[in-house]
């Protein structure tokens, strides 16, 4: 199976591009801020400096693990659910469930490799750039060189292909077992475990004083566990609304009727789309509430207040950036495989006009979905910071910064796949039936 394996990636590399990309710019991430540990570790690095570099390292490093697994999880997922057939004729010719995702898992692990093994000169770039960053602001010297050693490489490389390796076999499990019991009470552990560590991580707010370093990292923490546990149960809340959706005519009704058939599927869409509006959200008002606070105070941003707003803002540009790609690509494939279905709603009457409407309407929807759930879980933990740093319970700032981060996400989710349903549309009919058969 391992050749097997191999062989499918060498003959249709086309099908694992959204897998590649993925692994390479999660590595790229991880190595680029891993790195900081390699530099600040070398010899003549100040104290103060090698404090800044290790602590960019060990924030980021932890969003980084979270985002690469759930990226890669995300791509894989809708990769193996595109190939329910092929895995399928496999099991009739013979071949073992244990076979067949010894096959998937080599499959992940040997793309996950290469995507890391690619990242690493634009790691190395990266790493430069940001320790530029620290040391333009003051944070660190400007004596200290970057270093680009062994912690950043190898956390690089093991971090992707254990998070492929565990994604891709979560997910070829639920294509080759028929114990749905078994696969809803392992969901519901995760969406439990993930809603009240994200619970607890939020309460532990009120446990700082309104002046500590820390404060803002339980928020925060809680802010991305209550976005996984929302975006997993994401699905079930799909389904409930769409039946009180009030759509008609012929794109709603197949909007909906899409909608309700996939609903599990789109999962892969939700996850990155949910974290993107919790993260991005959560971690800009805290930033601005604290930026707020300082000035209220009227005393200069100490070296660590610096340090903070560096790195929370440069979180939020990693989580803008890779949530992005996520979606991207997520809605890509998704979209792509869907050439059959709208051929086959094409040759029942459908105009090409219908279709994309029918796309439109599935986008709106689901970005409404991750909206809704997002802000959810970014006001958690924008209300605990804001309350113990301020005394307010909501911050100062308005609409403003949700909205452009909602902004940003309908345009990702919508334009992507409008742009990706017009184009798989050009084909004809039958054509598109035909090459998907």
């Amino acid at each position: 199976m391992l050749t097997l394996a191999m062989r499918s990636v060498r003959q249709r590399p086309g099908r694992f591009a959204a897998t590649l990309l993925s692994a390479f710019l999660g590595a790229a991430i991880i190595m680029t801020f891993n790195s900081m540990h390699d530099t600040a570790g070398a010899p003549g690095v100040d104290s103060v400096s090698s404090e800044t570099l290790s602590t960019a390292a060990g924030v980021v490093g932890g969003y980084g693990t979270l985002l690469v697994f759930f990226a890669v999880a995300s791509t894989l997922t809708v990769n193996v659910r595109q190939r329910s057939a092929e895995i399928e004729l496999l099991r009739c010719s013979g071949a073992t469930p244990a076979q067949i995702k010894r096959m998937v898992v080599g499959e992940a692990v040997a793309v996950a490799l290469v995507g890391a093994l690619l990242a690493i000169g634009p790691a190395m770039l990266g790493g430069r750039v940001l320790l530029d960053v620290f040391q333009d602001s003051g944070q660190v010297a400007e004596s200290v060189d970057h270093t680009f050693g062994p912690i950043a490489l190898y956390s690089g490389l093991d971090i992707t292909v254990l998070a492929a390796a565990g994604a891709a076999f979560l997910a070829v499990r639920r294509a080759t077992t028929g114990r749905r019991r078994s696969r809803s009470r392992g969901r519901r552990f995760l969406v439990v475990g993930a809603l009240v560590l994200g619970g607890m991580s939020i309460c532990s707010t009120f446990a700082f004083s309104a002046t500590d370093a820390a404060l803002m990292a339980p928020p925060a923490y809680g802010a991305i566990l209550l976005s996984v546990g929302f975006a997993l149960l994401s699905p079930g809340l799909l389904r409930a609304v769409l039946g009180r959706l009030p759509l008609t005519g012929p794109s709603g009704y197949l909007a909906v009727r899409g909608l309700r058939v996939r609903a599990a599927q789109l999962s892969g869409v939700l996850v990155p789309l949910i974290l993107f509006i919790g993260m991005a959200t959560a971690t800009l008002y805290m930033q601005a509430v604290e930026n707020d606070a300082i000035d209220a105070a009227g005393v200069p941003k100490s070296v660590d207040a610096k340090n903070l707003e560096t790195l929370n803002l440069t979180v939020v540009g990693i989580i803008v950036v890779f949530s992005c790609v996520m979606l991207v690509n997520s809605l890509y494939a998704a979209t792509t495989y869907r050439r059959k279905e709208f051929g086959q709603q094409r040759l029942a009457g459908a105009t090409p006009g219908q279709v994309l409407g029918m796309v439109g309407i599935e986008s709106l929807v689901l970005t409404a979905t991750g909206v809704v759930l997002g802000t959810g879980a970014a006001l958690a933990g924008i209300t605990a910071f804001t309350t113990v740093r301020t005394d307010a319970v909501l911050p100062d700032q308005g609409l403003g910064i949700w909205l452009g981060v909602v902004a940003v996400a309908v345009a990702v989710t919508v334009g992507t796949s409008l742009v990706t349903a017009w184009r798989v549309l050009r084909a004809p009919a039958i054509s598109a039936v035909a090459l998907a058969a």
